[in-house]
């Protein structure tokens, strides 16, 4: 084998190292998604609201009204989950690929909770709450394309 065709193939190996890394920390992000809803403060207050929220519209003004009223379980369950950008001291902007593919199924699927819901109006509403520029909206507009023609099982109208 020449020393050119030897080195491309390292070169290979390594690419997929690194995204076999990568594949595994979303696994992992997987498993471990939210589990602090399971735990208090949170668990008591995301089981009184669960339901109320799921019956109004994601930014309306009864939304919100119902957000700051769990502020003390948002707090806890922002600061200890780096998927959501409140947890990052600038934002979005802090946050690594892997973060925000996990926020955007996240999104995703909060979404599903509502019979209006809708991924692209949640990322306008996001858009104007966190402030993030039109790069960072256009690839993940870009990645939500790619989202929705993906077949997920789901149990939305369960959760």
């Amino acid at each position: 084998m020449s020393e050119a065709k030897f080195k491309t193939m390292r070169h290979i190996e390594t690419v997929r190292n690194y995204l076999d890394a990568m594949v595994f920390e979303l696994l992992a992000r997987g498993r471990d998604h939210d589990q602090s809803k399971l735990q208090s403060p949170e668990v008591e207050v995301f089981e009184e609201y669960t339901t109320k929220l799921r019956g109004c519209a994601y930014g309306s003004p009864e939304y919100k009204q119902n957000m700051d009223e769990m502020r003390v379980a948002i707090d806890h369950h922002q600061a200890h989950n780096r998927h959501h950008p409140e947890h990052h001291e600038h934002g979005i902007v802090d946050m690594t690929l892997i973060d925000l593919l996990e926020m955007l199924c996240d999104w995703k699927a909060a979404t599903m909770r509502h019979a209006d819901g809708n991924i692209y109006r949640s990322l306008e509403i996001n858009r104007e709450r966190l402030n993030y520029d039109i790069g960072i909206g256009d690839i993940l507009k870009n990645t939500i394309d790619w989202m929705e023609g993906l077949q997920v099982e789901h149990h939305a109208s369960e959760s």
